[in-house]
């Protein structure tokens, strides 16, 4: 009855365990694709035009322009931009590229995918994908890690001939992520994101305040850091479960069948 009643605790801390990883792993409602999607681009770093992932950004721009965007980017997450440029019907060779920075404007590479493609003469379009390392939560000062905050996408063209500069293009960017979870947790977080320009600076009296614009102010859903939740719990849950299981079955096999035989006086 012992071993039964401690099977039965065990199933039910396994449950537990396990509960918050179904809950967490339900779907969450996606950011609407073309309800206030943006539909022109940034020129500079302080100009990025701010997007949500799984948001789809249009801008019209002419051939040679640095496009700039930014979006937000938590630990746990493996983002993957891609950009479409739509082409003028008469155009000579192009090479076009996608370039992702960090908070820091530190240039961070593509783990795989197509960063710089070339349009032949005939292309009507030019299709484009960078996929990030996995942000970590924390990392050597001197590392060069995706860290949680502000990430810039700059779209431009690099290989131009002079009889193509200025015609005009359009260009269509969305940003998506996957959740990696437990693999890329580490034992550490940053004090705070890597976000340029923070909170708003008021100026004047109350009455007529102005606030000047911020670099970056929007945030992943449910605020940074708050993927926190990952498999690794379950998976210690997990071990636990199995190593309180292994000690109650090795006590019922070595404790023996029942008391020792009481030997007789003078045996």
């Amino acid at each position: 009855m012992r071993i039964t009643r401690v099977l039965s605790a065990s199933l039910l801390m396994l449950g537990l365990a396990t509960g918050p990883a179904a809950a967490d792993s339900s779907p969450s409602p996606s950011a609407p694709q073309d309800g206030g999607a943006p539909t022109e681009a940034g020129t500079s770093f302080r100009t990025a035009t701010e997007i949500e992932q799984e948001q789809t950004a249009t801008a019209s721009a002419s051939t040679g322009d640095y496009l700039y965007w930014s979006f937000p980017a938590d630990a746990g997450q493996r983002p993957t931009v891609k950009a479409t440029v739509k082409l003028p019907d008469t155009h000579a060779a192009e090479t076009w590229q996608i370039d992702v920075y960090d908070g820091l404007r530190r240039r961070q590479a593509c783990q795989y995918g197509a960063q710089t493609r070339t349009a032949g003469a005939d292309a009507s379009s030019v299709a484009l994908t960078c996929v990030l390392r996995t942000v970590r939560a924390w990392s050597e000062p001197w590392a060069d890690d995706p860290l949680p905050g502000t990430y810039y996408i700059r779209l431009t063209v690099v290989d131009l001939p002079a009889s193509d500069r200025g015609l005009p293009v359009g260009a269509e960017v969305r940003v998506g992520s996957e959740d990696v979870g437990g693999a890329a947790a580490v034992d550490g977080a940053l004090a705070h994101p890597l976000v340029p320009g923070a909170g708003a600076i008021s100026e004047g009296d109350e009455e007529e305040s102005t606030k000047q614009a911020l670099l970056a102010s929007l945030e992943p859903d449910g605020g940074w850091a708050s993927g926190w939740w990952s498999d690794r719990w379950v998976w210690t849950g997990i071990g636990g479960v199995l190593a309180a299981l292994a000690g109650v079955g090795g006590y019922a096999l070595t404790r023996g069948s029942g008391r020792p035989a009481r030997v007789p006086p003078g045996a």
